[in-house]
């Protein structure tokens, strides 16, 4: 049985928030691991944490598909 539109909407928005919220953590404590500081360090963990979040979002559609 589907789920309400707004339970669903919900549900997305809190998606978006724990991938990018996983994938800002991953990229912040790459790029500390790197020694990198500054906007060297801003620059490489927004692009590890972009991809990280895009990967982390793909896994879960795949472990978790809906109906649309």
């Amino acid at each position: 049985m589907p789920l309400p539109p707004a339970v669903s909407i919900v549900l997305y928005i809190l998606a978006v928030i724990v991938c990018a919220g996983a994938g800002a953590v991953v990229g912040w404590a790459t790029a500390a691991s790197l020694g990198l500081t500054g906007t060297p360090m801003a620059l490489v963990a927004a692009f590890i944490g972009m991809v990280s979040a895009t990967v982390l979002w793909v896994v879960f559609a795949v472990l978790f598909p809906t109906k649309r």
